[in-house]
């Protein structure tokens, strides 16, 4: 869903819509399949699978009302591009997975966790919120900007990067907030202060049984938004046991070409098939 919103606004920014013949706009699902096949060409992969939110309504929305009630409704002409996504991914017979009350990174998350045990997982996407999953076998691919730039983490270039385990990630953003999900964490609380006191005290815990070892100012503020921490850790939280399934033989990366020109001919996206690699057909 990152990848289509992202491909979407990328172009819709000119207002310059692509439309097929009945009229549909096709800018995003173009942009999207575009991310999709430069990835699979990219890393080459034996195994795919695809995930997406499935509506705004979410547990996390119930836990609390502002979450992401910044962002506007999807674009009009974005709307029927969601389904003409999920008809594309569907022809090269590889899953489409999404479940109703949580977040695609939710299933994404589940799925990590599972499969890791049997593979070596790369989950490509465009939300670094995907990092604190990071594992032994589990990498993360962010989308730089422009098509076919990567940005490939591990739990140790996490580390570099931040001084932090990918799984303290959650209590970062706990104590900072996140603007773009509209939570507010603890206000006052940066990035800078949040990593020293993880990187001092490990996790919320730690930082609570040595309030007193603070500063004046740190323990006042996080005194004050005490609720709003723990409400933000668990807003921040990927779930990792969503009840969503996905086997190796499900997503095994074998398409059908004819299949699939004939879903590219269908929804008219020109070009996308020069990136068809002709090694996984069957």
């Amino acid at each position: 869903m990152a990848l289509l919103f992202r491909a979407y606004f990328a172009t819709a920014v000119t207002g310059q819509f692509m439309y097929n013949s009945k009229g549909t706009p096709t800018n995003g699902i173009y942009g999207f399949m575009k991310h999709f096949l430069m990835g699979v060409n990219h890393f080459n992969p034996s195994h795919v699978a695809v995930c997406w939110d499935m509506g705004s309504k979410t547990f996390r929305t119930d836990m609390y009302n502002g979450y992401k009630s910044n962002r506007p409704e999807a674009p009009i002409e974005l709307v029927p591009q969601f389904e003409l996504a999920k008809d594309m991914v569907a022809s090269f017979d590889i899953p489409n997975i999404g479940v109703t009350g949580y977040e695609a990174d939710d299933c994404i998350g589940t799925l990590s966790q599972v499969l890791k045990e049997e593979a070596e997982v790369v989950i490509l996407t465009g939300d670094r919120d995907i990092l604190q999953v990071l594992d032994k076998n589990v990498s993360v691919a962010l989308l730089k900007k422009g098509m076919g730039n990567y940005e490939v983490h591990t739990p140790d270039s996490f580390y570099e990067e931040k001084g932090i385990q990918p799984r303290q990630l959650i209590d970062l953003k706990a104590f900072m907030g996140d603007p773009s999900d509209n939570y507010p964490g603890v206000k006052g609380i940066g990035e800078k202060t949040a990593l020293k006191l993880l990187q001092t005290y490990e996790h919320i815990e730690g930082v609570l049984e040595n309030i007193e070892a603070l500063t004046k100012g740190q323990k006042t503020k996080i005194e004050q938004d005490l609720d709003m921490l723990h409400l933000s850790r668990q807003l921040a939280e990927i779930k990792c046991d969503v009840p969503v399934e996905c086997t190796l033989v499900e997503a095994e990366w074998k398409y059908n070409v004819n299949k699939v020109n004939l879903k590219l001919e269908e929804i008219e996206l020109r070009g996308i098939a020069k990136l068809l690699r002709h090694p996984a057909v069957i």
